[in-house]
């Protein structure tokens, strides 16, 4: 038997010495017969795809579908659904419900701030408690441009604090200064004052000053930051007394992350007439900071407390009159040219 395996085997051999010299091809495994009749390719294999392009490729697919909050919103502001976007339905038809099912009611400002004061006695709350406003503004102008965050003081009409703000006047006339004082400043001074404030030796709520003396407070622009004295706010003139009236008594807000603004508007002790008048003086104060001609500024209204859940209500008759009328005349326009 072992012979014609040997025989076999040096046949195999022979053959395979001949099929090397006629592919030049070398094949490292020379002593394994079984492994010499590979086939040789002299072209490139297809590309495979691997692991990792699948992933991706799956992640592209996924974020394909996901939406933003815009896009959300928008899609739950259909009406001729018959449920919005991703909810159960449009009103839930029993009292007790899952609120994440449903849109957020929208209330009356009465009958938010009524629930308001009725969560305070229910939970054995502070009566003194604060009460918060979230605005959402729309931000966008005509281009593809933008309203620059800003930050606006407003003098509420029914204050909830009786603690007045230290303002530092900036001026160099002897006159002004004098008003100054009369007015209740805390602090009245030109630059010789600069260094002091560097150095944290004087602090002030607030800076306000005269126009010949702005050149002049350069130092002072990455140390006060948001409190330099800027025409835009409101920290710059000539008319002392209305600025000292602003300041001493004024309320300060600011737009955070793009869009939004959050303040206290009011304590929940208050009656309601004077914590909605709050809410309209706030609203009608940040409606000034865009055209009208653009529409309503003012998206959405959350009002809260400090210890409350978050209520959507009505705003509507809180905006200034002309931006309705603005907004009615852009409809009346777009109905008649549709019509022609």
């Amino acid at each position: 038997m072992a012979a014609p395996v040997r025989c076999l085997r040096s046949v195999l051999s022979h053959f395979n010495r001949t099929l090397k010299k006629q592919t030049l091809f070398s094949c490292p495994s020379s002593n394994c017969t079984y492994r010499s009749w590979d086939c040789v390719r002299f072209y490139a294999a297809p590309a495979t795809s691997s692991k990792a392009a699948k992933k991706e490729k799956e992640k592209e697919q996924k974020k394909s579908r996901w939406i933003t909050k815009e896009e959300l919103e928008e899609r739950r502001k259909d009406t001729s659904r018959p449920k919005p976007y991703g909810l159960t339905a449009w009103e839930p038809n029993d009292d007790v419900y899952v609120a994440r099912y449903y849109p957020k009611p929208l209330l009356e400002v009465k009958t938010a701030i009524d629930m308001l004061k009725t969560f305070q006695k229910l939970d054995f709350t502070y009566e003194k408690q604060p009460v918060y406003v979230e605005l959402k503004l729309d931000m966008k102008l005509e281009k593809k441009k933008k309203v620059d965050p800003f930050v606006g003081y407003l003098r509420y009409p029914y204050p909830f604090t009786t603690d007045e703000n230290k303002v530092f006047m900036f001026t160099e006339n002897p006159d002004d200064a004098q008003i100054a004082k009369d007015n209740g400043a805390a602090f009245v001074g030109g630059s010789e004052f600069i260094q002091q404030i560097l150095d944290d030796e004087i602090q002030a709520d607030f800076y306000i000053a005269t126009p010949e003396i702005v050149p002049k407070l350069t130092p002072l622009k990455n140390k006060l930051r948001k409190k330099f004295p800027k025409s835009k706010r409101g920290s710059v003139g000539r008319d002392i007394p209305k600025m000292l009236q602003l300041f001493k008594t004024g309320h300060e807000y600011l737009v955070e992350k793009e869009c939004l603004v959050k303040t206290k508007i009011a304590t929940l002790d208050m009656p309601k007439e004077h914590i909605t008048a709050n809410l309209d003086a706030l609203i009608k104060d940040t409606c000034t900071y865009r055209p009208l001609s653009y529409g309503p500024f003012v998206e959405r209204v959350i009002l809260t407390s400090a210890t409350s859940e978050a209520l959507f209500i009505q705003f509507q008759q809180f905006l200034p009159q002309e931006t309705v009328k603005a907004a009615n005349e852009t409809s009346v326009n777009s109905a008649t040219s549709a019509t022609m």
